[in-house]
């Protein structure tokens, strides 16, 4: 079975990095499995070519190969000395420490916390962080970002390998889930929520996806992207404009006095309309029917029309999918306008 390059490049460094003279092509090819496989099975030339292409990968990859004289035989061998091959000493002030220290203890779910706390140990084992500096030396309050979606961990190497990915996803208030195709560029925390900026193969625009809302497994596809990622994606930039955020737009809505804080807070202003409703004027973006039907009857739509619209058929379509009388009565709201009316 043949070795694997990226194998042979390991053995090629371990042999030039632990030497303390040069070692000739000759020597190489004798102390390295996969050339002697090669030399075995093809001619000389063959092996020069693999083992020159083999010496500028490992140069392309930051290794310096000196050339030199064997002094034994006058042959000449290759060699990569230790002090020509160490990453300069870390020295950290009290501030990058404490930055790398939050950074790390971030991560409490997933697979990152094992990889996170290991950096540490590293940076401390080697003197760059001492065992006081850190969070803890600084703020008795330390952030967290929970990553407890199942979707996340396979979404993050998909994005990190640029490989295409497919999942089921539940739209809010939709009955039952779409599969979607998306080329997954970022993923980023915001409002307590995981997003997903990508693009969606089947609507061919980008979009973004609410972790918590996708449904099964993530399936990872084997062909290449075939949208351009852009140099930088700013996730919370889609997942606010998506929510309505900067929308150049409004909508007129009624809400029962008491409830849908969250939506109060976006309102450009508010009005009472009687001892029960409130009418407010808040930005209108793609997001916002989705929105609005999660607070069922507390919420009335004035206008636009098509939102309007869009409100009642997702009332409608939950309603016909579940029969609870709690979302046929947010229909029967919506639809008459309720008391305030």
């Amino acid at each position: 079975m043949p070795i694997a390059k990226s194998e042979r490049l390991m053995n090629l460094a371990l042999c030039l990095m632990n030497t303390k003279r040069p070692l000739s092509k000759r020597e190489l090819r004798d102390s390295i499995e996969a050339y002697r496989e090669a030399a075995d099975s093809a001619s000389e030339d063959s092996f020069n070519r693999m083992f020159e292409r083999d010496k500028d990968d490992l140069r392309e990859l930051g290794l310096v190969i000196d050339v030199d004289e064997n002094a034994l035989d006058g042959e000449l061998g290759y060699l990569a000395r230790r002090d020509r091959n160490r990453l300069p000493e870390i020295a950290l002030d009290a501030e990058e420490a404490a930055a790398l220290s939050l950074a790390a203890g971030v991560w409490t779910q997933a697979r990152l916390a094992g990889a996170a706390s290991g950096a540490l140990h590293k940076l401390r084992a080697g003197g760059a962080l001492a065992e006081s500096d850190g969070a803890e030396a600084h703020s008795a309050l330390e952030p967290r970002i929970p990553a407890r979606e199942a979707a996340f961990e396979p979404l993050l190497a998909a994005a990190r390998d640029r490989r295409p990915v497919s999942f089921a996803y539940r739209k809010s208030g939709a009955a039952q889930p779409e599969q979607r195709s998306v080329e997954p560029w970022a993923l980023e925390c915001w409002h307590g929520h995981w997003y997903l900026a990508g693009w969606d193969r089947d609507r061919k625009d980008v979009r973004v996806f609410r972790l918590s809302r996708i449904t099964g497994r993530v399936k990872a596809r084997h062909d290449a992207f075939r949208a351009e990622v852009p140099d930088h994606v700013d996730v919370r930039q889609h997942v606010a404009r998506f929510a309505g955020e900067g929308a150049t737009a409004t909508a007129r809505i009624r809400l029962r006095r008491g409830a849908a804080f969250p939506l109060r807070t976006k309102a450009l202003n508010a009005e009472p309309v009687d001892a029960d409703w409130d009418e407010l004027e808040i930005p209108f973006g793609h997001g916002l029917a989705a929105d609005l039907t999660e607070f069922g009857a507390d919420v009335v739509v004035v206008g636009p029309a098509e939102l309007r619209s869009d409100v009642i058929a997702r009332l409608r379509a939950v309603a016909g999918s579940t029969g609870a009388a709690g979302i046929e009565a947010a229909v029967a709201v919506a639809t008459t306008g309720g008391s305030a009316q």
